[in-house]
């Protein structure tokens, strides 16, 4: 069957694939669009496996909470760079992940990808041109509370909030504090006892060096542990909307408590791979 450039037209609409492409598929497949489609498809996935190789540190993280306010899921979803982290198919294919999270309450990153998502997942990166990848999701659920979210504008930094007692709007606002202040626990108690140890010892050092008496150096230790565990305790840090006040009385004012909370950054803990471009096109011209 000849090939035209209607049939190229609808096969491009069909897979987002070039021309060029779209055309050979067409004439290996005799002119048969859908025997063309499941071809690319197979090609899809040997290209998807090729790129898979590379680095995906940039992206965005996503939220949706159930409108009772009962859970709700906070997933990360990785890409090369971020012009692709704004393009209209990979934001889409967020949403796909983030809304199967919510509905199966998926966190194992291989069983949620399981089936359509996956080749969902490859057909993106064959029309994109970036390894993509899903990270991580995480589920928090409130007992006799709520759960709410915060999402910053650039899609970076995401997090849940699960309060005892309080309202949605508490939570939302709670999450807004840890976006911008990144506190490691909820409480002071919840630090774990060998970062207590290695502080201690670092400011032991520092102290040391004053040339003050033991019991001076052991209170100056001590008030410095104190301040570490406020700074890095998110009922202890002064609420960002009213510094004049904590966390912890902020929630205490409205009946309210943190249950847990979960912090994402795109990115975080990624090692990036430094590209050499010159020598990655130099390698490409050798063929």
């Amino acid at each position: 069957m000849a090939v035209t450039a209607s049939m190229v037209k609808e096969l491009r609409d069909r897979t987002g694939l070039g021309m060029m492409e779209c055309k050979k598929a067409l004439n290996d497949a005799n002119g048969d669009i859908e025997l063309a489609i499941e071809e690319m498809r197979k090609s899809s996935g040997m290209k998807a496996a090729k790129k898979a190789g590379r680095t995906a540190a940039d992206g965005v993280v996503s939220t949706k909470v159930a409108e009772d306010g009962s859970y709700g899921v906070v997933v990360e979803v990785n890409s090369e760079t971020d012009f692709v982290a704004r393009d209209a198919g990979f934001l889409a294919f967020v949403a796909q992940v983030t809304d199967k999270a919510f509905a199966t309450k998926a966190t194992d990153v291989a069983e949620l990808m399981a089936g359509e998502l996956e080749s969902a997942r490859e057909a993106l990166v064959q029309k994109i041109g970036e390894n993509i990848s899903v990270r991580r999701a995480v589920i928090i659920s409130a007992e006799d509370g709520v759960v709410d979210s915060y999402v910053h504008s650039n899609n970076r930094i995401a997090v849940l909030v699960a309060l005892k007692g309080g309202d949605a709007e508490l939570a939302r606002d709670v999450a807004m504090h840890v976006a911008a202040t990144n506190p490691r626990v909820a409480k002071s108690a919840d630090m774990p006892e060998e970062e207590i140890v290695k502080e201690r010892e670092i400011f032991t050092a520092q102290a040391a060096e004053s040339g003050k008496p033991a019991e001076i150096i052991e209170k100056m230790i001590d008030g410095r542990i104190r301040k570490f565990l406020s700074e890095n305790s998110l009922v202890d840090q002064p609420f960002v909307k009213d510094p004049e006040q904590t966390v912890g009385k902020l929630l205490k004012s409205s009946s309210a408590d943190i249950q847990a909370f979960i912090r994402f950054e795109v990115g975080e803990g990624i090692e990036k791979e430094e590209v050499d471009f010159a020598a990655e096109v130099a390698a490409q011209l050798k063929g």
